[in-house]
């Protein structure tokens, strides 16, 4: 086992009506103002919102309210938020939704606590936040794990660049979980959060090739788990069990757990940020479509362990590693496809793009050829745009 430290500081609160404790836990860290961000209409449809409403009014915490944000959040919006509510002395910021509400309201919790400008810089990798808001969540989707994560991602709509801040302090100090809220997700967010989950873990275990049994183990039980309740909570929207399991995949799968040991970089989140950026796309499937062909491309360096994880995920028995390495690509392109998201450009709805476009995406993901793209399979710009062309290609 290899050197590493670990700290999870988020308070779980997990199983049906969970939403219901919210008040309490927000009355439990001392808070007496709070801000509720949601997303669209979904939440007040529901009455998930006005659940939670009474839960704090019941605790007697003082509330306001936003909704409106995207997926894909935007940082102009989160910079709407911070100047809007700056004198109403919130002391914590509530996120109702997925990732991109949860994303938006870290963001807004580092604006509250210090300035627009200084939680700008941050996100621009131009300064550190000196301190944030607490941030809690209540969690309606089964994906990207940010409830229990340091890190917010935001986009910019002007110059089509996904902004992202990492920091201890970003991580919620409470999350609600209850899968019965992600009952009505529709299929193809199911599927992208399905996506979402799986390539945290994926990234995660390819990072690294030695040692760390029990991580390897943890990460292996996870993909496994994910995989099989992937598949029901399509055929199944409404299937308890199904979406427990998701839903506390997608805790376990950002939260550092399965990355203990290792350098946990991620290339193809890097590589798919360039997509969802310029087109909108679901950050899931924006992954989906590119990341066999980021495996394709680095497979000779990583054989082995990819064969490793075809055999303990797939139960794939090729005794040759290079084959079995590229049934374990396979496979994962399979069931992406299973799920009805896309593997290449041509099957998403941006579809074909333009080479002098993949020129931009290679060199805004080196730095402009001045860094490689990863740190275990260093891919320097050339063969980034090769991975771009190769997703590009394929049908």
């Amino acid at each position: 086992m290899q050197e590493f430290e670990y700290c999870v500081p988020t308070k779980i609160l997990f199983g049906p009506k969970a939403e219901e404790k919210t008040g309490q836990v927000v009355q439990a860290e001392g808070v007496q103002r709070a801000l509720v961000l949601y997303g669209g209409g979904s939440a007040v449809r529901s009455g998930l919102l006005a659940r939670v409403e009474a839960s704090l009014e019941q605790a007697e915490i003082t509330y306001f309210v936003k909704g409106g944000v995207r997926p894909n959040p935007r940082m102009d919006f989160a910079l709407e938020t911070v100047r809007e509510f700056r004198e109403k002395e919130i002391e914590l910021v509530l996120a109702i939704g997925g990732g991109s509400v949860m994303d938006t309201a870290k963001a807004a919790a580092a604006g509250l606590a210090s300035s627009p400008e200084e939680m700008t810089a941050a996100f621009q990798g131009q300064g550190v936040l000196k301190r944030t808001l607490g941030v809690g969540a209540v969690v309606t989707m089964a994906a990207s794990g940010s409830e229990t994560s340091p890190t917010a991602v935001l986009s910019n709509g002007d110059t089509h660049e996904k902004l992202v801040y990492t920091d201890e302090k970003l991580v919620p100090r409470f999350a609600v979980l209850n899968p019965e809220l992600t009952y009505t997700t529709p299929p193809l967010q199911t599927a992208c959060g399905v996506a979402d989950i799986l390539m945290h873990t994926l990234e995660r275990y390819c990072s690294d090739l030695g040692g760390n049994a029990l991580t390897d183990g943890m990460a292996e039980a996870l993909l496994r788990t994910t995989l099989h309740y992937g598949r029901i909570c399509l055929e199944k929207p409404d299937d308890y069990e199904a979406r427990s399991e998701l839903m506390c995949c997608g805790s376990l799968s950002h939260n550092g757990l399965t990355g203990l040991g290792r350098n946990n970089e991620f290339p193809v989140h890097q590589l798919s940020h360039e997509l969802s950026a310029r087109y909108d796309l679901p950050h899931g499937m924006s992954l989906t479509i590119l990341w066999s062909h980021w495996a394709q491309a680095v497979r000779s360096r990583i054989a082995p362990r990819l064969a490793r994880l075809g055999r303990e995920v797939f139960g794939i028995a090729e005794p040759d590693v290079d084959k079995a390495s590229a049934d374990c690509i396979h496979a994962f392109a399979a069931y992406f496809q299973e799920l009805g998201l896309p593997v290449s450009f041509a099957q998403a709805p941006a579809g074909v793009v333009q080479d002098e476009i993949l020129y931009v995406f290679a060199s805004n993901c080196t730095d402009h050829g001045t860094r490689p793209l990863g740190v275990l399979c260093p891919l320097r710009k050339a063969e980034v745009l090769d991975v771009y062309r190769a997703a590009n290609g394929a049908r």
